[in-house]
């Protein structure tokens, strides 16, 4: 499996995916996730954030069904429901780049989207943040804070400082 690499977001749908990803990645196997990749993005519809914050009850026990992606019923809906929020914070604050770049530290960004997301936690935000190249605490020093061991996310974050 390839180690997750930082990104350019260059539309919502960039966020949408890789928070979406962070989300299904929880407590799953990274490789397990990323085998069914290309099934979320034809459930989720390249994660257009406007397709996805019209799914229906309909369209949520279609995916349930799906055996191309995982079917966390919970999750698709967490899905659908950080595509409403993220389209609601880009109205707000004139784009979803600038919500992430409106708090005074990282730890009040996460504390923010811990409240306003779905399923993202700790491990899950400083995933996002990091993938979509927002600042993020130093790794070594933010990984002591956070209970297990996460060798994928130091591999993430090691690879992404070879490849700078």
């Amino acid at each position: 499996m390839a180690i997750p690499q930082q990104i350019d977001p260059t539309c919502l749908n960039d966020y949408l995916e890789i928070m979406t990803k962070a989300v299904f990645q929880a407590g799953v196997s990274w490789a397990l996730v990323d085998s069914k990749w290309s099934g979320f993005r034809r459930a989720f519809e390249d994660f257009d954030p406007i397709k996805v914050s019209s799914f229906t009850d309909l369209d949520v026990s279609r995916l349930v069904q799906d055996t191309s992606i995982l079917r966390s019923r919970k999750k698709i809906l967490g899905t659908i429901d950080n595509a409403r929020t993220i389209l609601a914070l880009e109205r707000e604050y004139g784009g979803f780049s600038k919500f992430l770049r409106s708090k005074g530290s990282y730890e009040e960004l996460s504390k923010d989207m811990r409240g306003r997301f779905r399923y993202l936690g700790e491990l899950s935000i400083y995933y996002f943040l990091f993938r979509v190249k927002e600042p993020v605490p130093d790794f070594h020093e933010w990984i002591k804070t956070i209970e297990g061991n996460h060798p994928r996310m130091k591999e993430m974050v090691e690879s992404c400082k070879i490849n700078d």
